[in-house]
């Protein structure tokens, strides 16, 4: 599993570990994910997502998950939310017809 955020794309960044004698050694900053439970309104169920902290902040602050991912173009998602967008998308068109 890719140590990156499907919604927001955030990712494994590298930098410098720096002591107090100023040497520098490689390290690895590590993204913030969280495996976290959300309920989607359209679709009815819960859906478990590996999110970092800052996706889960925008879309509580957006009003939830489907009016997030709705939002959001395809082109800015990975493949597993693209089909989650699609499929919520899909649900809501079959409820409005």
């Amino acid at each position: 599993m890719a140590r990156r955020c499907g919604v927001t794309g955030k990712g494994v960044m590298c930098g410098h570990k720096v002591s107090h004698a100023n040497n520098k050694s490689g390290r690895k900053f590590l993204p913030n994910l969280q495996h976290i439970s959300m309920i989607s309104d359209a679709l009815g169920q819960s859906i478990r997502l590996r999110l970092s902290t800052n996706a889960i902040r925008s879309i509580e602050h957006n009003g939830g998950l489907d009016s997030y991912l709705l939002k959001l173009s395809a082109a800015e998602l990975s493949p597993t939310y693209r089909r989650l967008r699609a499929r919520i998308q899909r649900k809501l068109e079959g409820a409005a017809a």
